[in-house]
């Protein structure tokens, strides 16, 4: 079965983009979908191609993105309420997510807490946030960018039994991974002037912003800044063991690939620890040869039978593995 049977031919296009986006932007989140049964990987991509896109709007060019994003909103729920969309770029994802969305019965309200989460990114808009104090602050933000992401795939996934029960675990894996992602790009984050790990968790620890631009500019190492990322790790394993019970609810046919995913981001922060919290200064990185060895198991046990298998869409799985 391909991933496109069952689907209606003249969304083979919108679905296809939705795949390139992911296949060239997000390549451990990527591979692990190579792991899904074909049957659930284009509404998997439908999803994550909806969000790149919203995504890179508001991080290349945060100062000009409200006006976009509000006529995004509008197109969303134009499409959602049964107007078709265009046939740009934007519109065949939309094609494909109104689609994915009408097929598993997601809940709208997922989207627009997305965009919401998303206005906080936004210079001179309402929600904005260049800082979050607390954690419970930057909750709010993690819910409608991450946590619902987990909850968004859940009716494509499948669930054993209630769906209640998974919910609150689907929810924290979304958090754990972008708890993950703030830890990974911190000096990133803070060239764009954000800092999304939690200000007075950093301050407990003497870390200030002084200090954190200090580190930035000069690649200097600081026992503080360990000492506050070491604590931040410890909490996000913490959310990553309230998540994992949420694999087995899942159908079995998605559990090795939710259990890579799982695996893979988790060793971004044993990464971070081997680069001595480095991550002022070089971007922590999951070795190709660790994705595969990870990978490689899952791969065929889904029925893989080598990396230079080709999916019904003509791309090779090497390339997955990025560099």
């Amino acid at each position: 079965m391909g991933e496109l049977d069952g689907i209606d031919p003249e969304l083979h296009e919108a679905y296809q983009l939705c795949r390139e986006l992911n296949r060239r932007h997000g390549k451990t989140y990527f591979l692990a979908t190579r792991i899904f049964p074909a049957s659930k990987r284009a509404g998997v991509h439908a999803l994550y191609g909806f969000a790149r896109m919203v995504d890179d709007i508001v991080d290349v060019k945060p100062v000009d993105a409200a006006p976009v994003l509000d006529a995004l909103e509008r197109r969303l729920s134009d499409a959602l309420g049964g107007r078709p969309p265009t046939y740009d770029e934007f519109g065949l994802v939309l094609r494909a997510l109104v689609d994915t969305t009408q097929r598993y019965d997601i809940p709208h309200e997922y989207y627009y807490a997305f965009l919401r989460s998303m206005r906080m990114d936004i210079p001179g808009t309402e929600l904005f946030r260049s800082r979050y104090r607390t954690m419970d602050e930057l909750s709010e933000y993690m819910y409608g960018s991450a946590a619902v992401i987990g909850l968004q795939m859940l009716p494509i996934l499948g669930i054993e039994g209630a769906r209640e029960r998974a919910e609150a675990p689907a929810a924290a894996l979304g958090e754990a991974f972008q708890l993950t992602n703030f830890i990974r790009d911190m000096g990133e984050d803070l060239d764009r002037d954000r800092i999304y790990l939690p200000t007075d968790i950093l301050a407990a620890f003497d870390v200030d912003e002084d200090l954190l631009w200090h580190c930035r500019r000069t690649g200097q190492r600081d026992v503080r800044l360990e000492r506050a990322l070491a604590h931040l790790i410890a909490h996000t394993r913490s959310i990553y063991r309230v998540a994992e019970p949420g694999i087995d609810l899942l159908d079995p046919k998605v559990r090795p690939a939710m259990r890579t995913a799982f695996v893979l981001y988790g060793d971004i922060l044993r990464a971070v620890e081997e680069s001595g919290y480095r991550v002022l200064h070089q971007r922590a990185r999951v070795s190709r040869r660790r994705r595969l060895s990870v990978a490689a198991p899952r791969l065929a046990s889904a029925g893989w039978t080598t990396l230079r298998s080709r999916s019904r869409l003509g791309t090779p799985t090497a390339p997955l593995l990025g560099r």
